[in-house]
């Protein structure tokens, strides 16, 4: 991929220049979602062909890899890759960020507590389940 200059803004814009490639990720993520259906019932109503296409372009770019289902063979399973699951420490700022300045947030309390005021400890195991959710099965 060729990027227009190696400003690491402009280089993270580049790869993540929209929403929805951050809400594949936060579905991979903290949500739980592995499957092109479960991405597709996302509340954000993201359409069939934009969801193609950023999985397809998160999977270039080596954020996210795909496989093969266990349980249902003709099912593709997507899953984060190192590089992927290196995002955690910003899709947790954004999360604190969103929580604070939205009054409706969706994010619970406890969660937002602990992203707060234990980021660390949180960063640590969320990290550690990630790991051993998307990369020990591949091996």
């Amino acid at each position: 991929m060729e990027v227009r200059s190696h400003c690491p803004i402009n280089f993270t814009l580049e790869h993540f220049g929209d929403k929805w490639s951050f809400l594949i990720i936060r579905d991979l993520m903290f949500k739980g979602k592995r499957h092109y259906n479960e991405f597709l019932e996302a509340g954000e109503k993201v359409s069939t062909s934009v969801l193609g296409d950023r999985l397809k372009r998160l999977e270039e770019m080596r954020i996210i890899s795909k496989g093969q289902d266990a349980v249902k063979k003709s099912r593709i399973r997507y899953s984060l890759t190192q590089k992927g699951i290196d995002l955690l420490p910003m899709l947790l700022e954004m999360i604190i960020w969103g929580g604070l300045n939205d009054d409706l947030t969706e994010s619970p309390k406890e969660f937002m507590d602990q992203a707060i005021n234990h980021r660390d400890d949180l960063l640590k195991e969320i990290r550690e389940q990630l790991i051993k959710d998307h990369l020990a099965e591949n091996k």
